[in-house]
C-alpha cells in the first residue's frame, strides 16, 4: 500500500542532497576564489607596469624587498650619522632635528646626554666645525631587528687646529612605516650607542 510518507521522506533526501550540494559547491567557489586573489596578488606586488611611448603596456620585474634592504639600511646609517654627527654653529639644530627622525629613544637620550655635557654650548661658543669624512657601516640583514655597527671619521676645526676623530657606534634597524621627507627608509635606529672614540693622528 503506497503512504504519503515515503513521498515525503523521498522529498527530505532530495533536499539534503541539494543543500549538500550547494554547500560544496560554494565551499569549492570559496576557496577557488580566495587562490586566485592570492596568485593575482603576488603577481601584482612582483610586478609594475609602464607604459611605452607608443601606448603599449610593458611590465617590469620588480626587485624583493630583501634584495633593496641591505642597500635601503646602508643609506639609512649613513643619513643618520651625516646628520648627528656633521654638525656646526650655524646647522647643528636642524640637522638634529633630521637625525632624531632616524631613531629612537636610545638616540634622543645621547643627544640630550650631549646636550647636557654642553657639547653643542661649545659649537656655539667657539664657532666649532665637525664635519664628517668618511662613513663605513656593516649590516646583518638575516635576521630584525639587524644589528650593525658603524665606523665614520670625523674632524673637528677649532680654527688654527683640526683635530680628526674615529667613532665606532652600534645598534639595531627595525622596520617602521615610510615617513616622506623625514625617514623615506621605513627604518628606525635602536639600541644606538657609541661603542668607542679615538683621536687619530693628523697625517
Amino acid at each position: 500500500m503506497k503512504t504519503p510518507y515515503k513521498d515525503i521522506y523521498s522529498v527530505l533526501k532530495l533536499n539534503r542532497f541539494i543543500v549538500y550540494t550547494v554547500v560544496i559547491a560554494a565551499a569549492i567557489v570559496s576557496v577557488v576564489s580566495i587562490l586566485l586573489v592570492i596568485k593575482q596578488h603576488k603577481q601584482m606586488t612582483e610586478n609594475a607596469f609602464a607604459i611605452s611611448t607608443e601606448g603599449s603596456v610593458i611590465p617590469l620585474k620588480l626587485v624583493s624587498q630583501y634584495e633593496n634592504l641591505e642597500v635601503e639600511a646602508l643609506s639609512h646609517l649613513k643619513l643618520f650619522h651625516k646628520y648627528f654627527y656633521d654638525i656646526d654653529a650655524t646647522n647643528y639644530e636642524r640637522q638634529l632635528e633630521k637625525a632624531l627622525w632616524l631613531g629612537n629613544s636610545s638616540v634622543d637620550a645621547l643627544y640630550r646626554q650631549k646636550k647636557a655635557d654642553g657639547v653643542y654650548n661649545r659649537l656655539l661658543q667657539y664657532s666649532l666645525v665637525q664635519k664628517v669624512t668618511q662613513i663605513s657601516s656593516q649590516v646583518n640583514i638575516q635576521k630584525e631587528p639587524y644589528q650593525f655597527e658603524t665606523t665614520i671619521i670625523f674632524e673637528i676645526n677649532r680654527g688654527a687646529v683640526i683635530d680628526r676623530y674615529e667613532l665606532i657606534s652600534t645598534g639595531s634597524l627595525i622596520h617602521v612605516d615610510r615617513s616622506f621627507p623625514n625617514n623615506t627608509h621605513g627604518l628606525l635606529i635602536t639600541n644606538y650607542f657609541e661603542k668607542s672614540l679615538r683621536k687619530l693622528e693628523m697625517n
